[in-house]
């Protein structure tokens, strides 16, 4: 197994039984330690109380402001202006946000069409999770299908928009009824799976703060037949919507202007890019912290239902709405923003398969997997690492060895083009990039106190090898 904090190598192909991982004795009990609830997060109950109602109310200003306000930040410049500057908004929500017949079928529709394909569409390709400390080191078995069944999607919404039975150019114009459906479901859901959580008597590390614990939520794994719904919700939800809204507005472009723009097209290609990797890499996702170690509650929940869905493509909304005069660039400005993206995607792509994959052979659960793209590497071979006490090992090689989150860099730079590819038009699309960059700092945080208290002297050993935490050479 070897000596706590060495540094080792080893052969992918080997299959020698004492090459895999095993929790020793002592990672059992600090694994025990790390698995109940011990502090709040957020800010504790009236922290979460304020994300859960602050964050809708964000929602909607921010659309307002996109959609009603030219893409400007508005606000009341005296305290005589705030009454009529929030009617006027609570007007625009009232008639262009309410919930209507077409939000209802075409969200919910989608949704049960999601489940329905996840559950019955064959081709799955079958992936053993990561041991996990709360079911006493059980592994789950992942039916991964997203693949054929994104392809399925892509037909049947090309065939409706074909045969006029459902115009896809409707998702765009109906943002806002869209988006208020989708946060009721992102509600809805949340509190019914801690109240059957609850009813089920199968609580995970509560803290006994009511609306702390439908925050972060009460169960681990729910599963409705072989459709594991935390990482159904991860991958099949969000990723989709936002690559039809992008497709809704080229559509709208091609419509009202005969062309669809460069920037339109790179937001297509943006949002494609991230719901195909989530596709074509899925047997990766159940190695990942959000599988085996996070609840499924309101923050993960109401994020992948509506929090990434309608306010990560604001760019789209506001050149759906604006004249492409707005936000015009040079060819070469072009040239760089598309080589960005692609050279970020890359990075991205291939550090999450390279950390996935390494555990996976460690595990002694890797088969390569032949889904298009596979990109030079994602696989390491003979990769270094450092052998904890726990009985886990800590990745050394690749992109990863000069960097303890080379993803999170690349993820937050395509975040960031995201709104860039507006320019200076409004600056609301670029409230995914700071969201992501506070979400990214608070998690790091979390992880690395969590990787210290469970690796100690072995987690300084590693940080004394790979030394960044982001940036390397800077941070």
């Amino acid at each position: 197994m070897g000596t706590s904090g060495t540094v080792r190598q080893r052969t992918t192909q080997s299959t020698e039984k004492e090459d895999f991982v095993k929790i020793t004795n002592e990672g059992e009990q600090r694994d025990k330690e790390l698995d109940k609830h011990d502090t709040y997060e957020f800010g504790g109950p009236w922290g979460v109380f304020a994300i859960m109602t602050g964050f809708p109310v964000l929602m909607y200003y921010l659309w307002a402001c996109l959609w009603f306000y030219d893409g400007r930040l508005v606000y009341p410049h005296s305290l005589a202006e705030a009454k009529p500057l929030l009617l006027e908004i609570w007007g625009h929500v009232k008639t262009d946000a309410s919930s209507n017949w077409y939000a209802w079928k075409v969200y919910t529709g989608f949704m049960i069409h999601q489940l329905l394909l996840a559950h019955f569409m064959p081709w799955g390709y079958q992936q053993e999770g990561l041991p996990v400390p709360s079911l006493g080191y059980k592994t789950l078995m992942y039916n991964c299908n997203a693949l054929v069944c994104v392809y399925t999607t892509l037909l049947t919404a090309a065939g409706l928009h074909y045969f006029d039975i459902f115009r896809l150019t409707g998702i765009i114009d109906n943002f806002g009824h869209l988006m208020t459906v989708a946060m009721f479901w992102g509600w809805f859901v949340s509190f019914f799976m801690y109240f059957a959580t609850i009813v089920a008597g199968e609580p995970i590390r509560m803290s006994g703060s009511f609306i702390y614990d439908v925050f972060m939520g009460a169960c681990l794994n729910p599963r409705i037949g072989n459709v594991d719904l935390k990482m159904w919700a991860e991958v099949r939800i969000p990723w989709h919507i936002v690559f039809f809204l992008s497709v809704s507005g080229c559509l709208k472009q091609y419509e009202a202007y005969g062309y669809v723009t460069p920037n339109m097209a790179f937001m297509t290609l943006a949002t494609w890019l991230y719901l195909n990797a989530c596709c074509k890499g899925e047997e990766c996702i159940p190695q990942t912290w959000d599988m085996y170690h996070e609840k499924w509650g309101f923050l993960v929940i109401f994020w992948n239902f509506a929090g990434v869905p309608f306010s990560y493509v604001y760019s789209v909304v506001y050149m759906a709405s604006h004249d492409p005069s707005k936000y015009q660039f040079s060819t070469s400005t072009y040239v760089i923003m598309f080589t960005t993206l692609l050279t970020a995607y890359y990075v991205w792509d291939t550090s999450m398969s390279q950390k996935s994959r390494f555990k996976m052979q460690t595990q002694g659960v890797f088969n390569y997997r032949k889904t298009f793209p596979q990109l030079p590497w994602g696989t390491i071979k003979n990769p270094t690492f450092v052998q904890t006490a726990h009985g886990n090992r800590l990745l050394t090689s690749g992109w990863w060895q000069y960097s303890r989150k080379p993803n999170y860099v690349a993820d937050w730079t395509m975040a960031f083009l995201w709104g860039a590819i507006v320019g200076t038009a409004t600056p609301i699309p670029y409230f995914y990039s700071v969201f992501f960059i506070t979400v990214l700092i608070h998690r790091c945080g979390r992880d690395f106190e969590r990787c210290s208290k469970k690796y100690g002297k072995d987690w300084d050993k590693y940080c004394s090898i790979v030394k960044y935490k982001f940036i390397p050479g800077i941070y």
